[in-house]
């Protein structure tokens, strides 16, 4: 039987090849920083989450090593059966705290924690209502849910209260929402959309996995950035970008939110806990960003220098502030060539087309970090000017 099975996948890889969609997996040689070694030598890491630089910050390694120590590799259980130590209920208390919520719950990622919300929260008898360009966990975590989906039109509100027109029928309704769309860069109108939600009698949930931790006066996200933390009733987000870099993910929302989550959400439940030293070393993460304002500063200087540097040698970016900027390419080969050339010249960074972004969208997604000096992101973009005459000639 695999025989033919066989043929047909090589056909579609070739076909997926030949379209310039493949999608190589580069290994590196070192901790994750701004600078990391490829096969081709060292090289200047722009496209990495590690939108702070803590993900090799000593402080968070040496809590690790602690970790390790004193609570073990792993767990070996689900959190219900003997799984749950009391670091994992400290880093609930403390993201609770941090983000102005109830109650928060511990994932093994933020895809599962999209995963488990949905179906848990909603039955038949309610509706979702989704953002069109939010991240494939909630739309996977809604395709497992009974609930009747509608889309809205990215960050458009005449159509979102078109659907909330619609769903005046349901029992609960739910908007969802990226806070920053990682493909893209573009923040959520969360003042209108929670307007919107008091208006028509829905909840609102924020998926911040690109901005908790930078976005906002003290790194809280986009609620903080935009004044309404206490009108978003959930927020669901990863350890595995801003906060470190690992892995995991949380929801935190309404106290009886988390609690009907803990008894049957899918993914908590049949998932083993998070790793201990995961969650002391996002512990200490969340010590630093009580005094992170100056690399939040730092950070925000490197996004403005590249987006007008980029912008003056004649580039499209995407329009915007946030630390992801995308270079817009168009042709998923030339955006696949383009990041080729670009490693050749001493810069990591990688390009994204169709299906993660629509077809003839190819981009180059340059993420911008707090670790990367003045001149780390001059000679960025030198090598893309150098790069551009390289694809011309």
């Amino acid at each position: 039987m695999y025989t033919s099975v066989r043929d047909e996948l090589r056909a579609t890889l070739d076909e997926i090849r030949d379209a310039g969609l493949h999608k190589p997996e580069r290994v590196i040689g070192t901790p994750q920083s701004a600078t990391v070694s490829v096969a081709s030598g060292e090289v200047l890491n722009f496209c990495a989450n590690n939108y702070l630089g803590l993900a090799d910050h000593p402080e968070v390694v040496a809590a690790a090593k602690e970790a390790l120590d004193r609570w073990g590799y792993g767990m070996a259980s689900v959190r219900f059966i003997c799984g749950t130590q009391e670091v994992h209920k400290e880093l609930e208390r403390r993201l609770s705290a941090f983000l102005g919520q109830e109650d928060t719950i511990l994932y093994s990622s933020c895809f599962d924690a999209n995963g488990g919300v949905f179906e848990t929260l909603l039955g038949p008898e309610d509706a979702v209502i989704s953002d069109a360009l939010n991240h494939a966990s909630i739309i996977d975590g809604i395709r497992l849910s009974k609930a009747r989906r509608h889309r809205y039109a990215n960050r458009d509100m005449a159509d979102l209260e078109k659907q909330l027109v619609r769903t005046q029928d349901a029992r609960r309704r739910l908007i969802v929402t990226d806070g920053v769309f990682s493909m893209d860069g573009y923040v959520a109108p969360l003042p209108e959309i929670c307007d919107l939600a008091d208006r028509y009698d829905a909840m609102v949930m924020v998926d911040d996995s690109h901005a908790v931790g930078f976005v906002g006066a003290k790194g809280r996200g986009t609620p903080e950035l935009h004044g309404v933390m206490d009108r978003v009733d959930l927020i669901t987000g990863t350890l595995g970008k801003a906060l470190g870099g690992a892995s995991g993910g949380y929801v935190a929302a309404r106290a009886e939110i988390v609690a009907l989550l803990r008894q049957r959400s899918r993914p908590y439940l049949f998932s083993n806990s998070l790793a201990p030293v995961i969650a002391a070393a996002s512990l200490k993460v969340l010590d630093l960003l009580e005094s992170a304002g100056d690399l939040r500063e730092k950070l925000a200087a490197n996004t403005e220098l590249f987006r007008t540097r980029m912008t003056e040698e004649g580039f499209e970016l995407l329009p915007g502030d946030h630390a992801i900027a995308p270079v817009m390419i168009g042709d998923a080969a030339r955006a696949a060539r383009m990041a080729e050339l670009l490693l050749e010249r001493g810069v990591y960074v990688i390009g994204f087309s169709y299906p993660v972004v629509p077809m003839g969208q190819a981009r180059i997604r340059v993420q911008l970090s707090a670790a990367h000096s003045t001149a780390d992101v001059e000679r960025a973009v030198a090598a893309f000017t150098d790069a551009r005459s390289a694809m011309a000639g």
